[in-house]
């Protein structure tokens, strides 16, 4: 963080706070790793670990949430700090909501656990690799504090929306040809869907670095791709 102040511990809340969303988002991470893991290696076992650990998640962003209200109540912040201060508020909630969309993908890798494989399944951990890159990258930009790092991942959004669209028309596909397909792929839909909108929270943080390092937000609109669908909860409710 740039420069030092004169109050000691000032600098050391900070930091505090800055580990303590280090801490959250490795545990995201390893929320989705651990997820992606369950359904590409059938693990009924790892996917019900990744559900209980969600909840360490939520308590850390509680944590985060009240040092933030202390900071902002004692030290009243202003420019970089309040900046900073108000990001990792930010950040801390779209990596909450990365790790529950994480969670629901374990409970439905724990139903297709117990159904016999499809092919698309195949797709689905390729969808999953590249967010998981999105998500380490916008994590070492955080840190980092490097908004060159967070435009790049902001402009990947695009690609994650146009292999997400890929996968959801092969699996309608995969229905059409065999009713047997039919609940299998549903729950590979919503996983989909689940790893789509992580991308969209590591977007999300992307923006709330530039806004940190540079005191604006990004002036573009954000990249999509050319033909997203929407989300397949016209089928059935998600967890």
């Amino acid at each position: 963080m740039p420069g030092e102040h004169t109050v000691r511990s000032y600098d050391e809340e900070l930091s505090h706070l800055s580990n303590m969303i280090a801490r959250m988002g490795g545990l995201a991470e390893a929320q989705l790793d651990g997820a992606l893991q369950s359904l590409v290696k059938r693990d009924s076992d790892l996917a019900g670990k990744v559900i209980a650990s969600d909840a360490k998640v939520d308590e850390l962003e509680q944590e985060v949430h009240g040092f933030t209200v202390r900071l902002l109540a004692l030290r009243q912040p202003v420019a970089h700090d309040l900046r900073l201060i108000v990001g990792a508020l930010k950040v801390s909630g779209d990596l909450e909501r990365i790790a529950d969309y994480a969670a629901n993908v374990a409970k439905r890798a724990l139903v297709l656990n117990q159904l016999p494989p499809v092919k698309p399944t195949a797709g689905v951990p390729r969808l999953g690799r590249l967010v998981q890159d999105i998500v380490k990258a916008v994590l070492d930009a955080y840190v980092e504090q490097d908004k060159e790092k967070a435009i790049k991942v902001w402009k990947q959004d695009e690609e994650v929306d146009d292999m997400y669209t890929g996968l959801f028309r092969e699996l309608i596909t995969y229905m059409m040809e065999d009713p047997r397909n039919i609940t299998p792929c549903i729950h590979l839909m919503f996983i989909a869907k689940n790893i789509e909108r992580i991308g969209d929270h590591a977007t999300n943080i992307a923006e709330t670095i530039h806004f940190l390092v540079q005191g604006a937000p990004i002036r573009e609109a954000r990249p999509r791709g050319q033909s997203v669908l929407p989300d397949p909860s016209h089928i059935a409710k998600d967890e």
